[in-house]
């Protein structure tokens, strides 16, 4: 921790000195720094006698115990590479040996053959390029880095390579691996596996282009050499790579379940030998009778006595057992020969069945876990944690031409599991609590990677599913209900249903073979290959429907007439593309379609209405902080074509603007909005800065409030106040009827959606919305009965139903947008007398019409009625309620005042008048609409 006052065991400086920056970049091609690493492990002194002992260890002595796994001298490369990477970082701690001791190097090359070595989680390092700076390390690797002694190596490469994969697919044929000739053959098998992963090893990391400055000739010129000599292709790799894991994947679990039942198997041969032991004891005995076989009481003793020995054996003590065991086998070899019991085939038999148990015992005694831990030393594929990624597509164009592949591949991330106990070792043997950590990180990489493997299933599924869609859609006529019989052939379309069905077929082909894979276990990740494939077909469908709705809701503002409604027409055919084509192979690849394209869909909107909504708020919600966004099915984000963020906000955007009351005219009858010229179907900072801050303003509506008080009287010469008040506050207005009928187009938009989404859960789903609307009466019952008599229950302020029936009530159309309160305000003067104001002075340029209702008077003049009551009356409704009753009141005073006039005066009643009725008329009755 940080402290300013600097404390004398303050170690800031010393961490400051190890994390400056060294100038290294890993960039392909970018130039090391000189000194590096040596200069920067240098930065924290290490004790040079015990830099020299480690060396000294990793130098002679076997540390890993690898060798015993690898005994033959060819794979002492590999026996000793995880040593080899140590030795590599530690040999900078003492750069003075890379630089002049060439006695010490040439010992250490004498490691092995190996030109490029893996330090850490496929992380390679190439020696010829890492150590030309050292004049004595880079002398010690010129007999290796000779092109006669690359040409050698790269060609028994081949050669190894060539061999083993003929004996690896000879053991995976079909009956090939029996447990009988495993037990028997346990040095060949381990042999062939060492050979199959050495060649593995060798060619993965001398064929890599990671391993290679690609701005040295030399290193060009080697890599071009080994490419050709060892007959490299990455095909043949790949299939060698995958048949030596699934041979290695069979004999781990053949020794698995052998060892489970070795002491029960063992235990039964030795009681059937036994028994047949003490059989023929009793056919020598005489009481037993067998076919010519005389009575004879040594045999019958002798017999008794190898039942006993038999039963004697002990399997705690394997080495004397097996010893005992062949000596047993020995002596019932012997009694046939001296006794002359050939002649009698059933005791020939019997004995045959005894030796054949007792050869059964010592094969099963020598099951033991050595064998499991060889294969799982030579089995590690940690090397390739990175260069596995360089075959993903040859994985991929394997898994679409042969989709049972994936049982294979199954196998293949087992192995590269492995990988996994290199950074757990040492974490493990600490006990340290960071061990479940990291085994969920490393196991979730190799779960992605499978993820990304296994993709391809689902997007050969979309690719055939895109054909489907497109012969549903456009070539397939739907039969009807009734059908004349003279018609059939015209609806039969042989052709292209038999399109559809092979596509389908196909589709289930690929579902299958994903589904063969098993649950595997990953590291510490269940892996549930049903999962997996639905978790496939949702990424492809959230990836397909996201990029539709991108490319297909994008309008040009400047379109004459828009490209709303037609856009939205092809969009809707698309998606029921999707739907229908989701619907009709749901049952053939075993996966719940509808329920998956209604959650997934709905996910796509919300996270991009959430994303849109980004704009508005201080707080931005990020993709990790969102609800609707996820690691395994992404949804994508795409670069904005205009202000917008999403598709959401475009489409809004475009509604926005050919519903803008300048524009257009709401017919409330119809719920239709038209043209005011073609007449074809198509705030509060603002009050306190233009009203509040203008003195002159503020003045006329000082007056205006004297002259109107008290609001139940009479106003004395109504129309020269009225006009004079309105007169001063004329410039306001502008900017005000734009705010306001801005909010007003957009609460009749929410009317309309809501309407649309009530009347679709009505039709779709009748049950959730009468459920739905019961709960809303009942609580809201409840609450008011609650405030009538506080002792009954009520919701309390943690409760979470409130906001949670609100979301489904709002989902379902169950609400009116009119009645919501969407801010907080605070109290702001002359707030009634300002809107009441705003009100009459746009009453003249609206008239009155019996089948419309209140139309504008002049199309130049662009007033639109519907949007200036809603937007007036949401506005009001975010105040206390005591500001709307005294607009109301102001309204009421006003109609009295005129009526008042026009009757002293013997006027007949005022157009004015007639219209100020209607509108209060209108406005009192929309919001309970």
């Amino acid at each position: 921790m940080f402290s300013a006052a600097r404390s004398a065991d303050s170690n800031i400086d010393d961490i400051c000195k190890l994390f400056r920056s060294t100038g290294y970049s890993s960039q392909p091609g970018a130039k090391r720094p000189p000194n590096y690493p040596e200069s920067y492990f240098s930065r924290v002194p290490i004790n040079e006698t015990f830099i020299s002992m480690v060396i000294g260890r990793l130098r002679s002595d076997d540390i890993y115990n690898q060798v015993s796994a690898y005994p033959l001298p060819e794979h002492r490369s590999t026996a000793l590479a995880t040593q080899a990477a140590m030795l590599y970082v530690t040999l900078y701690f003492d750069a003075s040996i890379l630089h002049t001791q060439q006695a010490k190097m040439r010992e250490i090359k004498n490691y092995g053959c190996l030109m490029v070595i893996s330090i850490y989680m496929g992380i390679s390092v190439n020696l010829a390029e890492a150590w030309e700076p050292y004049k004595a390390a880079k002398t010690a690797l010129n007999y290796t880095l000779d092109l006669s002694n690359v040409k050698e190596q790269a060609s028994r490469s081949a050669a190894v390579t060539e061999r083993v994969h003929t004996q690896v697919q000879q053991f995976l044929k079909e009956g090939c691996l029996r447990e009988e000739l495993v037990l028997d053959n346990i040095p060949k098998l381990l042999n062939c596996l060492r050979d199959c992963n050495v060649a593995i090893r060798w060619l993965m990391l001398h064929t890599a282009d990671l391993g290679y400055d690609p701005n040295s000739k030399r290193l060009r010129q080697i890599k071009d050499q080994v490419l050709t000599d060892s007959k490299y292709n990455p095909k043949i790799l790949f299939q060698l790579l995958l048949d030596t894991a699934q041979f290695e994947f069979i004999l781990k679990e053949m020794f698995k379940q052998m060892l489970s039942e070795k002491q029960a198997k063992w235990e039964s041969y030795r009681k059937e030998g036994s028994e047949r032991m003490a059989e023929l004891a009793d056919v020598f005995s005489g009481v037993k009778p067998l076919t010519r076989v005389e009575k004879n009481e040594n045999l019958q003793a002798w017999f008794r006595e190898i039942s006993k020995q038999i039963m004697s054996l002990n399997y705690e003590d394997s080495t004397a057992a097996g010893r005992k065991t062949v000596q047993l086998i020995q002596a019932l070899e012997e009694v046939q020969e001296f006794h002359q019991l050939e002649s009698n085939l059933q005791v020939c038999q019997f004995l045959a069945d005894s030796r054949k148990f007792l050869h059964q015992m010592i094969r099963t005694i020598n099951i033991k876990e050595e064998v499991l831990i060889t294969m799982q030393i030579v089995g590690d594929l940690s090397y390739a944690w990175q260069l596995i990624d360089s075959f993903t597509s040859i994985m991929q164009e394997s898994i679409r031409a042969s989709p049972s592949m994936v049982t294979k591949l199954r196998a293949t991330f087992l192995k590269l599991a492995s990988a996994l106990d290199m950074p757990l070792l040492r974490i493990n043997q600490a006990n340290s609590p960071d061990l479940l950590s990291v085994s969920q990180y490393y196991s979730g990489e190799l779960v992605s990677y499978v993820r990304k493997v296994l993709q391809i299933i689902p997007e050969s599924m979309f690719t055939s599913l895109l054909k489907i869609i497109k012969l549903q859609t456009h070539d397939i006529i739907e039969v009807p209900t009734r059908l004349d019989k003279d018609k059939l052939r015209d609806y039969a379309q042989l052709g292209p249903r038999y399109e559809v069905a092979k596509l389908t077929h196909a589709i289930s082909i690929f579902t299958e073979g994903i589904l063969m894979m098993k649950t595997t276990l990953v590291g510490i990740i269940k892996v549930d290959p049903k999962q997996l494939l639905e978790d496939g077909i949702r990424k492809e469908l959230v990836k397909r429907v996201a990029l539709a709705l991108h490319r297909g809701l994008t309008f040009n503002p400047k379109a004459k007439p828009s490209e709303l409604m037609p856009k939205l027409k092809d969009m809707a055919a698309t998606m029921d593309g999707f739907h229908r084509s989701f619907e009709y192979i749901q049952d053939y690849v075993n996966i719940y379609g509808l329920k998956i394209w209604q959650e997934e869909v709905s996910r796509i909107i919300n996270y991009n209405v959430e994303q849109e909504c980004n704009n508005f708020l201080r707080t931005k919600i990020q993709d990790w902080q969102s609800i609707y966004q996820s690691t395994h099915i992404p949804i994508p984000k795409f670069a904005p074509v205009d202000e917008s963020v999403t598709f959401i906000g475009r489409l809004c955007r475009e509604i926005l603007r050919i519903t803008d009351p300048k524009v257009a005219c709401y017919i409330d009858q119809l719920n239709t909005w038209y043209d005011m010229k073609t007449h074809q179907e198509t705030f509060l900072s603002m009050f306190q800065k233009t009203v509040m801050h203008d003195r002159g303003v503020h003045e006329a509506l000082k007056s205006l409030m004297k002259s109107v008080s008290p609001l139940k009287g009479i106003v004395a010469n109504c129309a020269k106040v009225y006009s004079t008040a309105v007169a001063k506050t004329q410039k306001i207005w502008a900017a005000y009827l734009d705010a306001i009928m801005k909010v007003g187009q957009m609460q009749i938009l929410r009317r309309q959606i809501a309407n649309e989404l009530n009347y679709s859960c009505r039709f779709d789903s009748k049950h959730l919305a009468a459920a739905l609307e019961n709960l809303n009466t009942a609580i809201l019952a409840d609450i008011e009965a609650h405030y009538q008599d506080p002792s009954l229950p009520c919701p309390k302020e943690d409760n979470t139903l409130l906001y949670e029936i609100t979301a489904y009530l709002e989902a379902a159309g169950i609400h009116n947008p009119l009645n919501k309160i969407y801010i907080t305000t605070k109290r702001l003067p002359y707030f009634p007398i300002v809107n009441f104001l705003f009100l009459i002075s746009q009453l003249p340029k609206l008239q009155y019409s019996k089948n419309l209702g209140m139309v504008c008077k002049k199309p130049a003049d662009p007033i639109d009625w519907p949007p200036l009551v809603l937007g007036l009356l949401t506005l009001l409704k975010q105040f206390h309620s005591r500001y709307t009753e005294q607009f109301l009141a102001l309204i009421g005073q006003f109609i009295r005042s005129t009526m008042e006039q026009c009757t002293r005066y013997l006027f007949p009643l005022s157009l004015r008048v007639l219209k100020v009725l209607a509108d209060l008329q209108v406005a009192l009755m929309l919001p309970l609409a």
